[in-house]
């Protein structure tokens, strides 16, 4: 959890820190798409790969590794002398998150018993979103006080509690079945495939659709994951085993988390910059009005876990989609000279509401849904979803908004966009939620298990304090 809340912090802090790095780096707004899309590309593009690495050589080992490198170049982000090498630096920093992410949870399916996976993922999230919480908070008063630069560098004494923690105390667990070589053509092929795609969709509003290089990139990318998909189907020793999306509830999870992740990644790319740029709030004040979502996730996120293992996870995952729509509804009322009482407080509060609703019940299901020995590969698959959803959110909800071009930061402009987006946002998780209704099934209950020799010799007893009854003998009855 520990180790998972760094990326979390990392999300959070840059975030709120993008206007900032706009003003000190002089990069407009395909720029900062890119410091959070270079670091989401490469996530998403060996995600699979740190799953598969986990299985094969133990998910402490990777996982630890993982912490190592993202601390290393959060360094190199801190240092960074422009948004080109800041941009350079994000997007190792996301190789890390990618050895780190699938290990978090895979440990904890591995460690805990079925019963207890759902708790245990709700507290996961939780406790995760501490940091989360501590963010916005941390990362605005660090921006406002000192420098954005900061915002990186807090990932360094955390990253060395983790390496501590997880040496000493966190056991190492792998998947026995995982044999053979690792699949470094595929990994290459979902990088080059999500990097050329995502690039096309970034800069094909300034350099124009039709331009060589948005052309070439975009094909580019469309053929690796074609051959990404065909590669997966033909080698002996798949990054991601097509056969995992043969369970029904995998498959629709997995597509729920989609359509969902995507809202989440584009709205909160664009909500502190709102915030900022239009309702006049400083770093600080932008970061906290963002708090009370990742509160309500750290005081109901293990509660939601043991609600879906209570009563199923269709529920949940219907309601929840669509309480996070009517918060994402209610943010288009953020504007010049919004009140944070009457406008983004209650639109925050619905929108972590539905978020707690969502997040523990969904990715639960996906790794219930996936056989014990795949749990390294159902996590990485989840997040990649997740990630790519974000990543493609950030390039694309933008442009479909109209918040593009040298001008997209003037306050009037990215105030219409912004509520075009909040709305096209709304829309995505409504559709998620209906997705989630009529394509998850709650699980069979498990059979009652049939009495041994103890249970029936107890059946027979008397209920009050007594002996035993016991069975008269043959021999004595004749």
């Amino acid at each position: 959890m520990l180790g998972s809340g760094i990326a979390f912090l990392d999300a959070t802090v840059v975030n709120v820190a993008l206007p900032t790095i706009g003003q000190d780096l002089d990069a407009g707004i395909a720029s900062l798409q890119w410091v959070v899309n270079a670091y989401t590309l490469t996530l998403s593009g060996f995600l699979l790969l740190g799953g598969s690495l986990g299985d094969h050589y133990g998910r402490r080992r990777v996982f630890v590794l993982g912490v190592v490198w993202f601390a290393a170049a959060s360094l190199l982000c801190g240092l960074a002398p422009t948004d080109e090498a800041l941009i350079a630096a994000r997007a190792l920093q996301g190789v890390g998150g990618a050895l780190l992410t699938p290990g978090s949870l895979a440990l904890i399916e591995a460690s805990f018993r079925r019963e207890d996976r759902a708790p245990a993922i709700g507290a996961w999230s939780g406790l995760g979103g501490v940091t989360a919480a501590i963010g916005p908070f941390l990362g605005g008063w660090l921006v406002q006080a000192a420098s954005w630069r900061f915002i990186f560098l807090i990932n360094l004494p955390l990253a060395a509690v983790v390496v501590w923690v997880s040496l000493r105390h966190v056991p190492e667990s792998r998947d026995p079945g995982a044999t053979g070589r690792l699949d470094w053509a595929g990994a290459g092929l979902a990088a080059v495939g999500l990097a050329g795609v995502v690039y096309a969709l970034t800069d094909g509003p300034g350099q124009g659709w039709a331009s060589p290089r948005i052309l070439g990139a975009g094909l580019l990318g469309v053929a690796a994951l074609v051959a990404f998909v065909l590669w997966e189907r033909r080698t002996a020793a798949p990054m991601l085993p097509l056969d995992i999306f043969a369970s029904r509830q995998f498959s629709a999870a997995n597509a729920v988390t989609f359509v969902v992740y995507g809202a989440l990644g584009g709205s909160l790319f664009l909500l502190p910059i709102q915030l900022q740029r239009v309702v006049g709030y400083p770093p600080l004040a932008s970061g906290v009005a963002l708090v009370p979502i990742t509160v309500l996730m750290l005081l109901l996120s293990a509660r939601a876990g043991r609600l879906a293992s209570r009563i199923g996870p269709r529920l949940p995952m219907t309601l929840g989609p669509l309480g996070v729509a009517a918060g994402l509804a209610l943010f288009t009322r953020i504007g010049p000279g919004a009140s944070y009482l009457l406008d983004i407080l209650p639109a925050s509060l619905v929108y972590g509401l539905g978020l707690t609703l969502t997040v523990a019940p969904l990715t639960s299901t996906v790794l219930a849904a996936a056989p014990a020995e795949h749990a390294g590969i159902a996590s990485a698959v989840n997040n990649d979803v997740a990630r790519t959803a974000g990543l493609l959110a950030v390039a694309v909800l933008p442009v479909a908004a109209g918040i593009s071009g040298a001008d997209a930061l003037e306050p009037a402009r990215f105030d219409s966009g912004f509520k075009t987006a909040m709305t096209i946002a709304a829309v995505l998780c409504a559709a998620g939620g209906l997705l989630s209704w009529f394509t998850i099934r709650n699980p069979e209950p498990e059979p009652e298990p049939e009495p041994g020799p103890e249970r029936r010799e107890h059946d027979l007893s008397c209920p009050l304090s007594a002996p035993p009854l016991r069975r008269p003998e043959t021999s004595r009855t004749a």
